[in-house]
Formats: C-alpha cells, sequence, structure tokens
C-alpha cells in the first residue's frame, strides 16, 4: 500500500483504505488481490469517500466532518445513527413492561448494556450522542418505575433526577 500512499484500517473482516490520492488505483489492488485470494468484495459497501465532503460508517462508528458547538468543522469520529438506535432499543427491551424481574436485577442488566456501550465508543466524539442516551435512559427508567409503583402522574415529582441517579 505504500506505493498508492494508502493506509489499511481492518477489524476482523471489515476493513477501510485510507488514501490522499490513489484512491482509484489502491481500490483497484485490492480487487485484484482478493480475487488471488479466492475472495470478493461485497460492492454494496465497497465505495471511495471524500472524508472532507461525506461521512462514512465503519464498525459502529461514523467517520467524517462534523461541526462543532462553536461553529467549527472537524474530521472526527462518532457512534452511528444505527448504533445509537440499537442501544436505545436494549434499553427499551430491559424496561419493557412485560419485565417482572426486581428492580436491582433490572437496574444491573441495565447498567451492564450501558457500561459495556460507553467503553466500546469511549474514542471519538460522543458527547452529545452521549446527552441524548442518557435523557432516554432517564425517561425511561422513570417511567418504568412509574408503571411499576402504579403513580398516576408522570413521575417526575416521586423519581427526580437526584433520586434515580442515587
Amino acid at each position: 500500500m505504500r506505493l498508492y500512499k494508502a493506509a489499511v484500517v481492518n477489524y476482523a473482516d471489515d476493513f477501510v483504505i485510507l488514501s490522499r490520492c490513489c484512491a482509484e488505483e489502491a481500490l483497484n489492488w485490492t480487487r485484484r488481490v482478493m480475487e488471488r485470494i479466492k475472495l470478493t468484495l461485497n460492492e454494496a459497501k465497497t465505495s471511495i469517500k471524500q472524508a472532507r465532503q461525506e461521512q462514512f460508517d465503519f464498525v459502529g462508528y461514523t467517520f467524517g466532518m462534523h461541526r462543532s458547538r462553536k461553529g467549527f468543522w472537524y474530521l472526527a469520529a462518532k457512534p452511528s445513527r444505527k448504533s445509537v438506535a440499537r442501544l436505545r432499543q436494549k434499553v427499551d427491551d430491559v424496561q419493557c413492561p412485560q419485565n417482572t424481574a426486581p428492580w436491582e436485577e433490572v437496574c444491573g442488566e441495565l447498567n451492564s448494556i450501558l457500561r459495556g456501550w460507553s467503553n466500546y465508543f469511549s474514542y471519538g466524539t460522543c458527547l452529545e450522542v452521549c446527552r441524548a442516551i442518557d435523557h432516554h435512559v432517564y425517561d425511561r427508567v422513570r417511567g418504568f418505575l412509574r408503571r411499576r409503583h402504579k403513580v398516576p402522574s408522570r413521575g417526575t415529582r416521586r423519581f427526580t433526577h437526584s433520586v434515580l441517579y442515587q
């Protein structure tokens, strides 16, 4: 890849080729090598992207240009929308109305899921995503406890932020 001024980043059977120039040549070289070892590229997933103009997803992250809260553009990695949606679904599955497990068990399972997700996505820019997930989890936990304790209102007075995060 040195010939094409490129670097290969791989994870299991997925890989990305990073190149400032010669991207088309690096892709053709990769196709030839894959044919030689009797493998094929998934053409639906194979593309050339300009990271400074468009974003791409790789192993749960979205790479590309992102805007800071102050309005500056920078190259960054953040959790992809698909990864966030999967986490939200897992949180919803744990706190479904059919779950009759004791609260300590539900809380432990929820904490385990959130700890694993945050450890995996500890690299990159994720402040906005983490705040959105925190808000989602807070709403779901409050709703779960409200149903469990048969509170007729939304439960914001009984299950305040400080009570839920003790």
